[in-house]
């Protein structure tokens, strides 16, 4: 006979029986994600080996049941976790007393990752609130680590110490000397397990924009972070969930901070557990490339461009999933800026609003438009460097996604 345990913390968490465990409570839908990308581990660097990196993720949507996704898709070797956890958060580099559950792999605690692949841990009873932020540390004992596969702009600190301190309650004190950076390393999602029949998931592809540079770090700030604000809190939304599948820099057609939009389609939309739905935000980086080109193959046409999107909502529609174009955001003043490029926006987006091949259309670009110079934010939205909302036009771009798109 099994016995049950329950106790309830901010956050909330509740053990279960094994069984149950084994099975979740129903279907799995992604609540937090983040593009991973490599680097190389340099000489003179601190090394991964023998460390923890404690990530703190705010997730979306929540669920009685929870499952994370660490990965060593950029490693060219195999990857030893000696240990991996998931707690709630209590803030800074801490988890709140008793929240703190060791994930499992096929019942281990320590699994090896192959080179190039993620891994899926165990289901894990854990209740979480939508919107909570949650901790996932992942420690590496001593091994050859050539590459860090990790999540580059997080806007987030990730505290980092030495040795295994997955089940420490605060890792920002305590005689732990924790460094931090601005990367989630070596996790990528996570999942929660929901009877809701009808949850399901929302993936942001798309840039820097969506990525949320400039905007406040540990602030959830992001647009992608608005809309999910928006969506807990309408009735007939809050089943569903936001995953910002967002790198700065990345472009359409062409590899320069991760791989190109199509080349990660399927790893960053398509296999993402439960989505139903994408907001494509790509183009503004193609763009700016082309007018200020590095290699040849930098410069590109408004037609290639209109094939990468066209080729994305044939994907898209292959697996069963609606495709949303968000038109591409004003940037005069930005440091690759030129008439030229302007015209290309203009005509991408002219398309983007009446070739009819989307299944809608999300205005970003007239939410946060100067209406007296239409190529330029609005001086309210401009972080300042005329390419990048700051957090009041990250909110306004949040607010300008309709939520019937999703009803």
């Amino acid at each position: 006979m099994h016995r049950l345990f329950v106790r309830f913390v901010p956050g909330l968490f509740l053990l279960a029986p094994a069984a149950v465990i084994a099975q979740g409570s129903g279907h799995w839908v992604g609540t937090w994600a983040a593009s991973p990308l490599g680097a190389a581990v340099n000489s003179g660097q601190p090394s991964p080996a023998n460390t923890t990196y404690r990530n703190v993720v705010r997730i979306s949507a929540g669920g009685s049941t929870v499952r994370v996704e660490l990965t060593n898709e950029f490693g060219s070797h195999p990857l030893t976790v000696g240990a991996a956890h998931i707690a709630v958060s209590a803030g800074g580099g801490g988890i709140v007393a008793g929240s703190d559950h060791a994930l499992t792999f096929n019942g281990q605690a320590s699994v090896t990752i192959p080179a190039g692949a993620p891994m899926f841990s165990d289901p894990i009873p854990l209740q979480v609130a939508g919107l909570a932020s949650l901790v996932v540390s992942v420690y590496l004992p001593e091994q050859t680590i050539s590459e860090t596969t990790c999540h580059a702009d997080a806007r987030s600190t990730t505290w980092i110490t030495v040795g295994d301190t997955t089940g420490a309650e605060d890792v920002a004190g305590n005689g732990t000397a924790a460094r931090t950076i601005s990367s989630w390393c070596f996790v990528k999602a996570i999942d929660v397990s929901t009877s809701d029949a009808n949850a399901a998931a929302i993936v942001c592809l798309g840039d820097s924009i969506t990525d949320g540079a400039h905007s406040t770090p540990n602030a959830n700030r992001r647009w992608p972070d608005v809309l999910a604000g928006r969506l807990a809190a309408n009735a007939k939304t809050a089943h569903l969930s936001v995953l910002n599948e967002g790198i700065g820099g990345n472009r359409l057609l062409n590899d320069v901070a991760g791989a190109n939009a199509l080349a990660r389609f399927d790893r960053d939309v398509v296999a993402q557990s439960g989505v139903k739905w994408v907001i494509l935000l790509e183009g503004i980086n193609d763009i700016g490339r082309t007018i200020q080109p590095r290699e040849p193959a930098d410069v590109i046409t408004v037609p290639e461009m209109i094939l990468a999107y066209t080729q994305m909502v044939t994907r898209a529609h292959a697996h069963g999933l609606k495709i949303y174009a968000a038109t591409l955001t004003p940037y005069a003043g930005a440091h690759y800026y030129g008439p030229k490029g302007e015209e290309m926006r203009a005509a991408v987006n002219a398309w983007i609003r009446t070739s009819g091949i989307f299944d809608g259309v999300i205005d970003f670009d007239k939410a946060v438009g100067d209406p007296a110079n239409p190529a330029a934010f609005a001086a309210a939205y401009d972080s300042g460097d005329h390419l990048h909302p700051g957090d009041a036009g990250y909110e306004k771009m949040g607010e300008a996604v309709d939520l019937r798109l999703f009803q």
